[in-house]
């Protein structure tokens, strides 16, 4: 369920909106790899769910401009 919120959620907002969102989403994804890279992350399952969210925006934007 809380996937599906986050989609809605996604879904109401402007493709600029979103592509503000993706840009955050791709930094805190470097953030986390160089984390992970230096054995400071603590929750490595959180790169996933990055990820997931980056191909959820991007499928949102997609089908927003068609």
């Amino acid at each position: 369920m809380k996937t599906n919120k986050y989609v809605a959620d996604l879904q109401a907002k402007s493709v600029a909106e979103l592509k503000d969102e993706l840009v955050a989403a791709k930094k805190e994804l470097f953030n986390l790899r160089f984390q992970n890279a230096t054995n400071q992350l603590e929750n490595t399952s959180r790169i996933t769910d990055v990820r997931k969210n980056i191909a959820r925006i991007q499928t949102v934007i997609s089908s927003k401009q068609n």
